[in-house]
């Protein structure tokens, strides 16, 4: 008669059905596991009595009791950020997160991100969710991949881990450094509730799926700041006249100074300072400086362009705590 050995029993060698044996192949073959034995692993034994009938005696077997493991469902959730991620309107903080599946059965986890979380000084836009696909705990764009929703995680293996990245951009109107938080929820898909509540046949093996301590759902909260700049764009002027004093005369000399000035904690970008030559006034060729570089005039390879209709100096990405001063001049005709 052939009898069945479960795929455990196999991997590890067991062909005996003692409790005894069975329970040194489980520890020898594989890693504890925080929730115990695997579900779906038949669990078998056997009694024996033996006796004395006058001169003789004798040994009988019990029946065989087998009982399958029910596959328990649990989950942790864990904030890996370990400082509060920066973000922006255009550019995205990235939060990291873990999921554990701590069930003792394949299991995957419905994700579900929330950035309105009590107490925020804003709330976020959710932007994606994406999983660590390399696994190489850093989000890369293009690489990894994005949930989309109602998406699940891929099955995970007991006490196996998938980190999970949640990109959040600012809101309008939050203001630089304030702080926000964002929970991640990981939800068991085979089903959640109360812990001991059942479902009948939905384990691995076919046996049963019991709800764990965790109410096989978990969460936890990961920080966000706004990182944010501002700039100010304050003009002066000097002026030398042809008698060496500064008196605005024909021949006179106006030298003008644009001082851009970015505050906050994050950066700008794309910044650009632009100017018109007054009415009654020529540009000075050669005159225009970005700081204390000279710049040419020309469509060229340096940051700035200058001539009669005008100045462009290109800042490009300025951050926070920042002056770049452009200075050009022109002569009143």
């Amino acid at each position: 008669m052939n009898t069945y050995t479960p795929p455990l029993r196999r991997a590890a060698g067991i062909t005996g059905c003692s409790l005894a044996a069975l329970s040194a192949a489980l520890f020898a073959a594989a890693p504890a596991h925080a929730t115990g034995v695997l579900a779906g692993t038949l669990i078998e034994n056997t009694a024996t009595a033996t006796y004395q009938s006058g001169a003789g005696t004798g040994t009988v077997t019990s029946n065989k009791v087998t009982v399958k493991v029910d596959e328990l469902l649990d989950v942790a959730v864990a904030t890996l950020s370990t400082a509060p991620a920066t973000g922006t309107a255009a550019a995205p903080a990235v939060l990291i997160y873990s999921v554990t599946n701590s069930g003792n059965g394949p299991e995957a986890f419905n994700l579900a991100a929330d950035p309105k979380v009590s107490g925020n000084a804003f709330d976020g836009t959710l932007k994606s969710v994406v999983l660590d696909s390399n696994n190489n705990g850093v989000y890369d764009a293009g690489v990894d991949t994005v949930l989309t929703t109602g998406a699940a995680t891929p099955v995970l293996a007991p006490d196996k881990s998938i980190k999970v990245f949640v990109l959040v951009t600012l809101p309008a109107g939050a203001t630089d450094a304030a702080t926000s938080q964002v929970r991640l929820t990981a939800s068991a898909v085979t089903g959640t509730g109360t812990p001991g509540t059942s479902f009948p046949g939905k384990g691995e093996g076919g046996g049963d799926a019991v709800v764990g301590l965790t109410t096989a759902s978990a969460n936890s909260l990961a920080a966000l700041i706004a990182s944010l700049a501002n700039v100010t764009l304050t003009k002066s002027a000097t002026i030398l006249d042809p008698f060496g004093n500064a008196k605005p005369v024909p021949g006179a000399v106006v030298t003008y100074s644009l001082a851009a000035k970015v505050t906050g904690s994050g950066e700008l970008d794309g910044l650009h300072v632009t100017d018109t030559i007054p009415d009654g006034t020529t540009y000075v060729p050669g005159s225009l400086k970005l700081d204390t570089a000279a710049l040419t005039d020309a469509a060229d390879g340096d940051a700035g362009t200058g001539g009669a209709s005008g100045i462009d100096v290109t800042l490009g990405k300025v951050p926070g705590g920042t002056t770049r001063t452009v200075v050009f001049a022109v002569k009143i005709n």
